[in-house]
């Protein structure tokens, strides 16, 4: 008998074949893409909402703005969900930094710009979706650019995920999306938080306990024209978690946080920032899967009505006898 523990590899088996033979590129598999190929990698999903959900799913045109430690998760979390028309916008490249938080931190893609990396990832997840990125910091100039779908006969994108830890940027996308009748979801500030499960969504208005949203509120109010009382028609995904300030480490040498990317941008770095909080990937992750599930079930659950019933455990076993 061989010993249970050896690596199968070192055994003679049924898996030499596989562990021998050559894969297949990204490049040799796409003669395979077909319609049934397609929905069969959506099956699980399916079965949650039904064929007509997973079709308007594969129909949205959504655009992620931001894609650090909580859009690049709202923006895989979109991908595995069947959305089929992604537009990625972040201007920043991959950095070192980034690794305890971020999808595209890995070997070899330090660097890259982060559009570029997420894009081809998201691509591998589902090659029929049409995902665009753009290498672009968002502001007012750029907003007609980068809020105009890139597909024929899309006026509009159906949803947008605001990511953006910039409040001049925030602020202005938000209340150019509320203009044009694009639904948004946006993220509230993930640093300095550890507890996943104090993560919440609202109406910006009822973000209490979280000093990004208190910010927003006053910038959306004074300079757009936000109501001053009551709900103000923006969804936010927030924690009500007290943050937590970040810590010195020794590595620094006493000379406190440098940044280590080798670009630096005019517009928005590390080096402008006042402090460098701490990031937990449980909790950023969290924040980004909170937004693309409003996407999702904003799309799905009003057409679960539609699909055959479904079947309890119970009835499928009386169904087989």
């Amino acid at each position: 008998m061989p010993d249970p523990v050896t690596p199968c590899r070192e055994q003679p088996c049924a898996c030499d074949a596989l562990h021998s033979e050559p894969r297949p590129s990204i490049r040799d598999n796409e003669a395979e893409e077909t319609p049934y190929r397609l929905h069969r990698r959506f099956d699980r999903l399916g079965r949650m909402f039904g064929d007509e959900a997973v079709s308007a799913l594969m129909k949205l045109r959504v655009a992620v703005f931001g894609l650090g430690g909580v859009g690049c998760y709202a923006a895989e979390a979109l991908a595995r969900s069947a959305v089929g028309h992604l537009v990625l916008v972040d201007f920043d490249d991959v950095c070192i930094t980034n690794t305890n938080r971020q999808l595209q931190a890995m070997q070899g893609t330090i660097g890259k710009p982060k559009a570029w990396v997420l894009r081809d990832r998201l691509q591998l997840i589902n090659p029929q979706a049409n995902v665009h990125a753009h290498r672009m910091f968002y502001n007012q100039q750029r907003s007609e650019k980068l809020l105009t779908p890139p597909w024929p006969g899309a006026p509009q994108f159906d949803w947008v995920v605001d990511c953006i830890d910039n409040f001049t940027a925030k602020a202005h996308l938000i209340a150019t999306c509320q203009a044009r009748g694009i639904r948004t979801i946006s993220s509230m500030g993930a640093a300095g938080k550890l507890d996943p499960t104090r993560i919440r969504t609202a109406d910006l208005a009822e973000a209490h306990g979280c000093p990004m949203a208190r910010e927003l509120r006053k910038i959306l109010r004074t300079r757009y024209g936000f109501p001053p009382h009551g709900p103000m028609g923006v969804h936010v995904v927030y924690s009500s978690e007290k943050r937590s300030w970040p810590r010195e480490l020794a590595y620094d040498g006493g000379k406190g946080f440098r940044c280590a990317c080798g670009k630096k941008s005019d517009e928005h770095s590390c080096d402008s920032r006042a402090i460098i909080d701490g990031t937990v990937a449980y909790v950023t992750g969290a924040f980004g899967f909170a937004c693309a599930s409003v996407v999702v079930n904003t799309t799905a659950v009003p057409l679960i009505e539609r699909a055959p019933p479904a079947v309890s455990l119970k009835e499928a076993r009386e169904g087989r006898s």
